[in-house]
């Protein structure tokens, strides 16, 4: 089943079913008016959604619509919880070795996790606003998972259960604020703003065969202004699955439905299939050339990220987005 959120409605939009190929889209209100209501009581409404996408993709549906990514907020566009893992740790010590930071000595047994702002979520085709060059802009190409409610202290193997729904996202980062802000003790908060979705979300089943041992097995294609950046498989070199994340996010405290779970950026060890992100990049040239020669985001940029199905159809069509500049208000 795939769904998407348009932009009409209140704050949080309209719930719409789309088609396998991504063609049509219909609006059901009577049966969920929102995906979190949907995510809210998923063990009833579920099964309805399913009977539905499989008239809309038998041409049952009279009054279905065009399906129009453009319409698109964010499958969540306000979400109760954002919890982004690191579960890709080639990542993590190449982004950690730029800044001269250590790696944690916990690292393969304890998964890195932060909690994002998640009040307001980007469409797919929404602009990235940024008001300065200088903060370091960055894209970070992911996968995700949305769940319904969790219980506090689930096993890896219980969490299983409660993936829901699956969707690829991009972490904006503001990599030239970041070591100050760790470098306080807490978190990140100005160095992490608003995180931007594909316009479709979907159960697991209509992956098939690629989603398997909690993972994504199939390549997260980043293109940057018209030119492939990378394409790594998203379901090697993670280290932790994503059953193992919200487990580890569910150790002190409930999830609740409409948790979103970020995958942390992905990447491989095998050269040739390039990064999802600049940070990685710069790391990687640091050690080849002993400096970066790619320059972060700057305004006028175009990301593109999306991911093909195992046939190569549309899975949940692409995040499109250019850096522009943002004025604050007086």
């Amino acid at each position: 089943m795939k769904l998407a959120t348009y932009r009409q409605g209140g704050r949080d939009g309209t719930l719409v079913i789309v088609d396998k190929g991504l063609t049509r889209a219909a609006a059901i209100p009577s049966v969920a008016p929102t995906l979190q209501a949907a995510l809210d009581d998923w063990g009833r409404i579920g099964a309805k959604l399913a009977m539905i996408y499989d008239l809309l993709n038998r041409g049952s549906i009279a009054d279905s619509v065009p399906f129009d990514p453009a319409m698109c907020r964010a499958p969540l566009p306000r979400a109760y919880q954002w919890v982004d893992g690191s579960a890709y740790l080639y990542h993590v010590e190449l982004v950690r070795k730029a800044r001269g930071a250590a790696l944690p000595p916990d690292l393969l047994a304890d998964p890195l996790m932060y909690q994002g702002a998640s009040d307001t979520m980007m469409g797919p085709r929404d602009p990235i606003r940024m008001a300065d060059e200088a903060w370091g802009i960055d894209f970070e190409s992911e996968v995700c998972v949305i769940t319904d409610d969790v219980p506090m202290g689930s096993s890896a193997t219980a969490a299983a259960g409660h993936i829901r729904l699956i969707g690829i996202l991009n972490d904006v980062s503001l990599r030239n604020l970041v070591p100050a802000e760790l470098g306080k003790g807490f978190g990140f908060v100005q160095s992490k703003p608003a995180t931007a979705f594909a316009p479709v979300v979907v159960t697991p089943d209509e992956l098939g065969a690629a989603w398997r041992g909690g993972k994504v097995h199939l390549p997260l294609v980043t293109h940057l202004n018209g030119l492939i950046f990378g394409q790594p498989n998203a379901g090697e070199d993670m280290n932790f699955d994503f059953p193992t994340l919200i487990a580890h996010a569910a150790k002190t405290r409930d999830l609740g439905a409409g948790t979103i779970v970020g995958s942390g950026t992905v990447s491989n060890r095998a050269p040739g299939r390039g990064s999802s992100c600049l940070a990685e990049k710069r790391t990687i040239e640091t050690i080849e050339k002993g400096k970066p020669a790619t320059p972060f985001l700057r305004f006028g940029d175009r990301v593109r990220i999306e991911m093909r199905g195992p046939d190569g159809g549309p899975m949940f069509g692409a995040i499109e987005q250019e850096v522009i500049r943002y004025t604050p208000p007086a």
